[in-house]
């Protein structure tokens, strides 16, 4: 064909014959021949050893720098000291092996590059217990000056140094360390990409609904070494979060108090009778019930036990004593018929001193009661008695001699007053008896307002001291 046709028509159609005789796969890869970006990937990829730290100068170390924003706090297991989050983790540093000149690829400033096509540094965090679920993000952003942003969601599983003795009013403090873990600093540094300032106040991304509100966000550069040769970089971001406290305060807080509250109450019922013993025993097994519904959700740890337990534990303990007070006085004041006297010691001790002490205003009650108006019965009694006596005598004077029908008279009389005197005595005996029960009753009323008092004291001076504390730890 080259021979029958003129030299400039072969010319002119040499690219035709050449396209029929190029093979399909060829023309196939020729559809991207001018596609800008493929263009650049395969500029890039060139040669490029993704094994390699990318520097010109081995040298000079290469500066990654990170920043992270707290997205959510998932969970935090104080049992296991472990502290879930959901972060925003970025990094960025120079590659000096991605440059390109814009003009020569369409004014091309930015590529998203496989990650499996570039150097990544080996930068951990230290306090990594478990790999959570994070989504998988397969490309990084280079530029044309050679700067490599690599910006991905983690979910972090760090292990956390977690106080609960303030619990549900409490701040944990956990720390993420990031550093690389085999290069030293003349390999690899580590620096923030904003400022501490600018780290420190960022809120803007945090899911703010949750039990725990995020304060602020603590970083500091440090350098260290395990054999004084090598030396490593390291940036420490400490996440210092607050519970809030208001579920456990009105699930845990104020079913307890309104409980111990319904105990002081219980100490108006008169101690006399049995209804107060009853009451606090109910009110005693009602916070065993409690507790037992709330021992889930306290937070448990093999170091230590938060505030809020022993706080159920000394009221529980308050419960008992007040109970145990219940019994005592109750068995002081019971009416025995063998009851000894009150002591004088004891007289004096409660009925004056305590008294007084205790600013009891009617005073006249806690005093011994007379039985007058018996006395003056006995009297009344007696002197009919000597009247009928005397009677009985002239009229047995002047009547000597009489039938035997009279004898007969004066022995059922005798009999009559016989059987009065004994009722006057077991009247008498009674009285005392009832007097002794009186004795010991004002003695268990006074002691039982002392008892009283010291409980409320000690009680409003522990709610003081704990509500203090508790507001002191909420608002610093």
């Amino acid at each position: 064909v080259p021979l029958l046709l003129p030299i400039p028509l072969f010319l002119s159609l040499l690219p035709f014959f050449l396209a029929l005789c190029v093979p399909a796969s060829r023309k196939e890869a020729g559809r991207f021949s001018n596609a800008t970006l493929v263009r650049l990937s395969d500029y890039l990829t060139e040669g490029y050893r993704k094994g390699v730290r990318p520097v010109r100068n081995w040298t000079r170390s290469t500066t990654v720098a990170i920043d992270l924003m707290v997205y959510a706090i998932l969970s935090v297991d104080e049992k296991n000291q472990v502290l879930t989050t959901y972060i925003w983790y970025r990094q960025q540093w120079t590659d000096e092996f991605l440059f390109w000149n814009p003009e020569d690829f369409d004014n091309v400033k930015q590529v998203s590059v496989p990650i499996s096509n570039v150097w990544m540094p080996d930068i951990l965090i230290n306090e990594f217990v478990d790999v959570g679920k994070s989504p998988e993000i397969p490309y990084v952003y280079v530029g044309f000056d050679g700067v490599v942003q690599n910006y991905k969601p983690i979910q972090v599983m760090t292990a956390c140094s977690l106080n609960i003795y303030n619990f549900p009013f409490d701040v944990q403090n956990c720390s993420l360390t990031f550093q690389s873990w085999l290069h030293t600093i003349k390999d690899i540094n580590i620096s923030l990409l904003r400022t501490p300032e600018e780290v420190k106040v960022d809120k803007s991304v945090f899911m703010n609904q949750g039990e725990w509100e995020l304060l602020h966000i603590l970083s500091k550069y440090n350098t260290f070494s395990i054999d004084e040769e090598d030396y490593y970089a390291e940036i420490k971001f400490n996440v210092v979060i607050r519970r809030r406290p208001l579920f456990y305060t009105v699930s845990l807080l104020l079913p307890s108090i309104f409980l111990m509250v319904m105990d002081i109450v219980g100490f108006y019922l008169p101690p006399d009778s049995g209804e107060r013993v009853s009451f606090k025993i109910t009110l005693l097994l009602g916070y065993s019930v409690f507790l037992i519904i709330v021992s889930d959700t306290l937070p448990a740890t093999a170091i230590g036990t938060p505030l809020i337990g022993v706080y159920f534990v000394v009221c529980m303990a308050l419960l008992v004593i007040s109970l145990t007070e219940t019994v005592l006085i109750v068995r002081l004041v019971h009416k025995q018929d063998l009851q000894p006297h009150v002591p004088d010691w004891v007289k004096r001790l409660v009925l004056e001193k305590a008294t007084a002490l205790l600013c009891v205003r009617n005073r006249h009650k806690f005093d011994p009661i007379s039985p007058k108006g018996h006395d003056l019965l006995h009297v009344k009694g007696n002197a009919q008695c000597s009247h009928q006596n005397s009677e009985v005598k002239m009229d047995a004077g002047s009547r000597v001699g009489a039938s035997s029908g009279t004898k007969g008279c004066e022995a059922v009389l005798d009999t009559l007053l016989a059987e009065i005197s004994s009722i006057r005595q077991f009247l008498e005996k009674r009285e005392e008896y009832r007097g002794i029960a009186r004795e010991w009753l004002q003695v268990g009323y006074v002691l039982d307002v002392l008892l009283f008092r010291i409980y409320l004291t000690t009680m409003l001076a522990y709610s003081v001291t704990l509500g203090i504390l508790w507001s002191v730890w909420q608002y610093a």
